[in-house]
């Protein structure tokens, strides 16, 4: 299994980031692990997207999508497949909803549950917006950065009105609505220090909250608690410096705000289905070879340059 983590450095300045990449056939399973929210297009080929144990085969112009620090994979079936891939941080959407449902909602329905396409007609409108996201991000002109928001919600659009939630995820839709914005705060700080351990005062001092309000109100935003999505954040740590350093699992566990190697041990293992050990072992990436090609870099070091700018330079 070869292993991608990718860190973009996103930040309130640079809360988005792009790329088209290409996953070569045969492969094996990739995985990715990262602090952005991903939302992704299959633009050509057929291909196995897995998020935690869910597993699902996507054709061009199926979605899908990741939340934050969440573990996911791919598997290119039967030849190469090629994808658009976007991610982001909360503040690029916002507060933004369609009918009463947040956008937030998509993502922190478990896997099996988030919506998908069905039928010719939707996945060829995906795949439209899909290039156009492209052009604008490729030519960069005026108001570009706009229309990819404009985009991005497009597709969350489509995707909402197919969407059949879970009892449990239809209940609670004000609430998420008017309550998204008052973890915010809560968020961006564990993003910010992912390996800190945030006491749940620390977190609902941030969001001016009670201690038991801010729990009740981060799980009903996200859908799990304050305490899940803080160790999915500092695991996702440890996969970056299992396969990114050669630190012995006891200097990790230490870097990582684990009491010992044995709790990391437990923990890693529950999420990832491996112990620390065998994920450096089998995750470790090939040098030449990580089991994907990035064609082109949508993510811009500086968002206001203007296309004429960069040509005469």
């Amino acid at each position: 299994m070869l292993a991608r983590v990718e860190d973009y450095s996103l930040t309130p300045a640079r809360p988005f980031h792009a790329g088209v990449v290409e996953h070569p056939y045969p492969g094996p399973l990739g995985t990715d692990v990262h602090q952005a929210f991903e939302m992704g297009i299959l633009l050509s080929g057929r291909e196995e997207r897995h998020v935690e144990d869910f597993v699902v085969e996507l054709e061009p112009g199926d979605m899908w999508l990741c939340c934050g620090w969440e573990p996911h994979g791919w598997r290119p079936r039967g030849g190469p497949a090629q994808e658009l891939v976007l991610q982001f941080l909360p503040d690029f959407l916002g507060e933004e909803t369609f009918d009463g449902i947040s956008w937030l909602s998509l993502f922190s329905a478990a896997p099996a549950d988030r919506p998908r396409l069905s039928g010719d007609a939707l996945r060829a409108q995906t795949l439209d917006i899909g290039h156009e996201l492209r052009r604008e991000m490729r030519d960069r002109r005026r108001g570009w950065l706009t229309a990819v928001r404009i985009g991005i919600l497009r597709l969350m659009l489509i995707l909402t009105r197919e969407w059949h939630p879970p009892d449990q995820a239809r209940q609670g839709y004000a609430a998420r609505m008017s309550n998204m914005a008052k973890i915010m705060p809560a968020v961006r700080l564990v993003q910010s220090h992912p390996t800190r351990r945030f006491t749940l005062a620390e977190a609902a001092a941030t969001c001016g909250l009670s201690v038991s309000q801010f729990g009740h109100v981060f799980r009903t935003v996200m859908g799990f608690s304050f305490g899940k999505f803080c160790m999915r954040a500092r695991l996702a740590y440890v996969a970056q410096l299992l396969l990114g350093t050669d630190l012995s699992v006891e200097a990790i566990a230490t870097e990582s705000g684990f009491a010992d190697a044995s709790h990391l041990h437990h923990a890693f293992s529950d999420t990832y289905g491996a112990t620390p050990a065998q994920y450096r072992k089998n995750g470790q990436p090939i040098p030449e070879g990580r089991g994907y090609r990035e064609l082109e870099e949508l993510g811009p070091e500086e968002y206001e340059r203007p296309t004429a700018e960069r040509a005469a330079e």
